[in-house]
């Protein structure tokens, strides 16, 4: 969607007549039916007369294409400035343009990310550059304009308020990956933006190149499936089986062969498989062209994904970011405007009111833009009162839009090393369902031990990382998590603190938490929910805070509202202790599942200890 789009000398004179903010306001109320922050409009104001003196001093055409405010289709994001046109050579191109007001930045060591004041504050950001370049993939890899008609786009960013240090940090050699394609320019680097800009539009001739832009359709390109699928190609992880292949051919079959609009819904508990039937089904909607996007509600699950296929590589993160995409992002997406979108992790969606989230409900968001969409549920990995991802929740709302429900149960278990049982012994025992289990299961298919201090715990999981093992330790909610701004960025604050058993360790990085259930470096800090949903690890050691305690007259399990920190978790549920516990229990039930090949717990509440333990054979 562009908000504004002009030629070159349209746009210079709306901006010396002072005229351009106003149009562009006036287009952004009829586009997105709200109205613009005066901060977003001072920095219109200012950036675009520097944009207004760059363009007239490159003495470009006049017939060059301008697009301000291009919002790139699928996605919430903006692209601030576009000039399009040919060069010297008749090849028709555009240049994208990332606008910033900062004076001053900070490099930092994470891969392409700075420290800037936005927001009121100091925050971590990606690198100017680094957006311009991401912008620039997004539209090479998926408009099929650009790719079909040989459309060749350039970026660069403009900090037009910013004085070059020496040394500049923004310039410093880990960044210079980026800057060698995407060059960065400073107050006094007018004249060189100047000649950038000139020597690829400087032949004018931009408005056709602005129409093929804007009516590009967005499908991925050829060369990008391939790209793509070879990560997958040979990865014995995503070997269908059983139920699962019959998942997969459902998903399939609606998308690829009807023409109707379909709800798949994909019901399994921990360990059935439902990343990995995402995954395969992906893929090969991707390999049959189909436009798509892989829904993740939990960035710590996209991160993981994103990283384990791209093997790592910045490169190959970079294009595959693409295709995956939050929960959040499609409240203002046209009707069906997606062949596919599969949502994992689908019990995690939320509604209005949501954190940073500007839509009313994010399964009609998905429905309402998508032929056919695929929910895969646990009812009972719910774990928020926001969390409204529920099986009878997505089929009142694919009833609504006229999208025929498909269903099917993934049944069998392939985590926990094939231990069903234990996973049913979970569910018997924290009473969250009856099962046969209730009192074992085969233990030499999964390791289980109840451990009597926290201390031991943290021990068992050191060895197992050691002996090569992915191991990490989690625990509930049930301390405090000290806030960024008070000395706790990266876990340097002990929270999880038992003091019976003289213990301390932080919770995981509240600045680069994404990255905590991949990142060899983090294993000293402590996962929650939140960063763990969703994926898995060899080993896991959880504690069980007094969150979560035993009522022995009452032979029932509890959650303690004053001993679950949780703000957003517990919200409104002061008076609704059942609803409460029953979240609560299904945190604990992701945690104790994350582990394939062992698990061990510690229970600080010691009438709980003293059941679970009572609860297994001798």
């Amino acid at each position: 969607m562009i908000i504004y789009q002009n030629s070159a000398i349209g746009f210079r004179n709306a901006v010396d007549n002072n005229q351009i903010v106003p149009d562009i306001e006036t287009q952004y109320i009829s586009k997105f039916g709200r109205r613009v922050g005066q901060g977003e409009k001072r920095a219109w104001n200012n950036s675009l007369k520097f944009m207004e003196t760059v363009i007239r001093k490159s003495a470009v055409p006049d017939d060059c294409g301008v697009l301000i405010e291009y919002n790139i289709p699928a996605t919430s994001k903006r692209i601030d400035f576009i000039i399009s046109g040919q060069d010297e050579s008749n090849n028709n191109n555009f240049v994208i343009i990332e606008l910033k007001q900062w004076d001053k930045a900070e490099a930092t060591e994470k891969e392409d990310i700075v420290t800037a004041y936005v927001g009121g504050r100091v925050r971590e950001i990606a690198h100017p550059s680094y957006q311009a370049l991401s912008y620039k993939r997004y539209i090479s890899d998926m408009n099929e304009a650009v790719y079909t008609n040989n459309l060749t786009p350039y970026a660069c960013a403009y900090l037009h308020n910013y004085v070059k240090k020496n040394p500049e940090p923004l310039t410093l050699p880990q960044y210079s990956y980026i800057l060698s394609g995407t060059p960065i320019f400073f107050s006094e680097d007018n004249t060189k933006l100047e000649s950038f800009i000139h020597k690829y539009v400087g032949k004018g001739n931009g408005l056709d190149i602005l129409y093929q832009i804007e009516n590009g359709k967005i499908k991925p390109s050829k060369k990008f499936i391939e790209y793509v699928a070879d990560m997958f190609d040979g990865n014995a992880v995503y070997t269908l089986l059983d139920e699962q292949k019959l998942a997969y051919e459902n998903i399939i079959t609606y998308a690829t062969t009807a023409p109707e609009k379909r709800t798949i819904i994909i019901n399994g508990s921990p360990g059935t498989g439902k990343s990995v039937v995402a995954m395969n089904a992906f893929v090969a909607l991707l390999k049959r062209g189909k436009n798509l996007k892989f829904i993740a509600p939990n960035a710590s699950f996209r991160t993981a994904m994103v990283s384990m296929l791209s093997n790592n590589k910045k490169h190959s993160k970079q294009r595959l970011n693409i295709l995956f995409a939050g929960s959040g992002q499609f409240y203002n997406a046209l009707n069906d405007e997606f062949d596919v979108l599969i949502v994992d992790e689908a019990h995690r969606l939320k509604g209005k009111g949501a954190y940073m989230y500007k839509g009313e409900n994010q399964i009609e968001d998905i429905i309402k833009a998508s032929r056919v969409n695929v929910f895969f549920i646990d009812d009972n990995q719910r774990i928020r009162p926001d969390d409204i991802g529920t099986i009878k929740a997505v089929k009142e709302v694919a009833t609504k839009y006229g999208s025929e429900v498909v269903e099917v149960k993934l049944e069998a278990q392939f985590r926990c090393s094939g231990a069903e049982g234990f996973l049913n012994w979970v569910d018997h025992n924290f009473q969250i369902k009856d099962t046969a289990n209730f009192d074992g299961w085969d233990v030499s298919s999964f390791e289980f031990q109840i451990v009597d201090s926290p201390n031991i715990l943290l021990d068992k999981i050191k060895e197992k990382n050691t002996q090569g093992f992915k191991a990490r330790i989690l625990a509930g909610f049930a301390w405090q998590w000290t806030a960024e701004k008070n000395g706790n960025a990266n876990a340097e604050v002990s929270d999880v603190d038992i003091s019976e058993h003289n213990f301390k360790m932080p919770w995981n990085s509240r600045s680069n938490s994404y990255s905590w259930a991949i990142d060899d470096k983090k294993a000293n800090q402590i996962g929650c929910v939140h960063t763990s949903q969703g994926l898995e690890f060899d080993y896991v050691g959880v504690i069980i805070g007094n969150d979560l305690k035993y009522n022995p007259s009452k032979m029932e399990l509890y959650s303690s509202y004053n001993d679950y920190f949780d703000t957003t978790g517990k919200k409104g549920l002061k008076s609704k202790p059942e609803e409460l516990t029953s979240l609560v229990k299904n945190i604990y039930k992701v945690l104790l599942s994350r582990g394939m090949k062992g698990c061990y717990v510690y229970c600080r509440d010691k009438n709980l200890q003293t059941f679970l333990k009572s609860r297994l054979q001798p």
